[in-house]
């Protein structure tokens, strides 16, 4: 029993004794909406001084957000032999409810079931009534975190952002695939003693994720962007009012009406290299809502072909690939290949939909100097080459093999080969002696056509194996019989 108290006393004084005696401060970030699942390693690889630090961060971190239905709301899951939902994302609405549940947490201890704890989160934030921003804030030590990254990757293709704080003794590589990029600001691997130091850095990221009304690119081109918002209408609620135009007025405004329905849509034929200003207005009889804008600047132009590659070479063809594919800009391409240093070059034309073709008709073991030329509907050409060899065919193997009974542990050894290349011939067999079978080799020259072993040992392999400028095709064995027979 005394030992049992001096572990609740240690217990108590690791948690943060000044939120027990402070009141909460007021709420200073009222600006964010959405729900963050805590998923919190509470195994037995987590040491209990670790365990009260996890917690007593956890709490720092979203003591300033507002809480509830229209703010953030909060849930809890903790890590064991089983999944342990100590409160769902409905349970709190102040802090000073989700502060006092946080203290009351306890160390459950035992194996690490990261996996069956991600059951149970996919179920839980699958049950969000709205389509608000989804957060997955897992606080682990890292230790054996199991097969995380395919429940983890299923989330973040639902729209689930994980973030990610591990102690430095984590598993990196499986935390790098599992957390939502950018890595610098999703994922922390930290001192637990240090861990306060990450806290701002953290909190920053999660109200980027979570704030109410934002309007963000998510791919660019060198021609278009997608832009992306968070549903806020929904198609028998109102529409949203889109329009965009370059920083330069250098084209007239553009102007679109999207379904309320939407939280995506994708600007097309814009110009290469140039700044752009997007603007979204929801429309709703029911409230006002304010404009959401963002500023972007698309890529550089890149023409084809800006990448030719060579694949599936062999002795006597290749194949070439080339990108990327721009049937509205490319007329046609052209191939022209010819072997190094002064072959006949080759030309061969194909459409502006054809981005590989294999060359056939080769010479083995040759270099070629390939040429893919675009010829662009404004009358540019942009060409770019590769070298690119073939193959050296397969030796030939060995044609035929006979072995011819002279006498008892001797034999007439005969074969055949291709003649063209051939360089010599390796010839093995197992050698009797007084103590154990012994192998002997002997290379031929490519005049010789036969030989006579004897002192064979009884069921010895005979191997002959042709030797050509281009390497050692495959032999043939046979078996010498102790009687004598083949």
């Amino acid at each position: 029993m005394h030992f049992f108290l001096l572990c609740c006393v240690f217990l108590w004084a690791m948690l943060p004794q000044s939120d027990m005696h402070t009141a909460v401060p007021a709420t200073v970030l009222d600006c964010c909406e959405g729900d963050i699942l805590l998923l919190l390693d509470s195994s037995g690889s987590v040491a209990l001084y670790e365990f009260s630090h996890l917690l007593r961060f956890t709490a720092d971190l979203l003591r300033p957000f507002s809480l509830g239905r229209g703010h953030v709301k909060v849930g809890l899951l903790q890590v064991g032999t089983s999944a342990k939902l100590v409160f769902d994302l409905n349970a709190h609405d102040s802090q000073e409810s989700l502060q006092k549940a946080l203290q009351h947490v306890r160390h459950l201890q035992g194996d690490t079931n990261t996996v069956a704890a991600l059951k149970v989160a996919q179920r839980l934030l699958a049950e969000t009534e709205e389509s608000l921003p989804q957060i997955l804030l897992w606080l682990t030590d890292g230790a054996q975190p199991g097969s995380v990254v395919e429940p983890m990757t299923e989330l973040k293709e639902r729209g689930v952002s994980v973030l990610i704080v591990s102690t430095v003794h984590g598993n990196y590589q499986v935390l790098q695939r599992a957390v939502t990029p950018p890595l610098e600001s999703h994922l922390y691997s930290v001192d637990i003693d240090n861990i306060d130091i990450i806290t701002e850095e953290l909190r920053n990221a999660i109200i980027k994720i979570l704030r109410a009304e934002r309007l963000h690119v998510v791919h660019l081109t060198s021609h278009s962007a997608v832009l992306q918002w968070r549903p806020i209408l929904t198609a028998d609620r109102g529409y949203y009012e889109l329009w965009y135009n370059s920083m330069l007025n250098t084209d007239p405004e553009t102007r679109r009406t999207i379904s309320g329905n939407s939280s995506r849509v994708e600007l097309t034929n814009l110009q290469p290299d140039t700044t752009y200003t997007a603007s979204l207005r929801p429309q709703s009889n029911q409230r006002l809502f304010d404009t959401l804008s963002v500023t972007f600047t698309t890529l550089p132009e890149v023409l084809s072909p800006a990448v030719v590659s060579v694949s599936d070479s062999s002795p006597h063809q290749i194949r070439v690939s080339w990108g990327p594919l721009q049937p509205a800009r490319v007329q046609r391409y052209t191939v022209e290949y010819g072997a190094i240093p002064s072959g006949q070059v080759r030309t061969v034309t194909f459409h502006s939909q054809k981005n590989s073709t294999l060359l056939t008709g080769l010479d083995q073991g040759t270099q070629y100097l390939v040429t893919v030329s675009a010829l662009h509907v404004d009358g540019k050409e942009r060409a770019m080459s590769v070298r690119a060899c073939t193959q050296e065919a397969a030796p030939p193997a060995l044609a035929d093999l006979q072995l011819t009974p002279v006498q008892p542990q001797e034999v007439q050894v005969a074969w055949k080969a291709h003649q063209e290349g051939l360089k010599g011939y390796w010839l093995k067999w197992e050698r009797k002696n007084s103590k154990a079978p012994s192998v002997s080799s002997v290379y031929l020259s490519p005049s010789s056509h036969s030989m006579r072993l004897t002192h064979l040992s009884p069921g010895s392999q005979v191997c002959v194996s042709p030797v050509y400028s281009s390497g050692l095709g495959d032999g043939l064995c046979c078996t010498a019989l102790h009687t004598g027979y083949i």
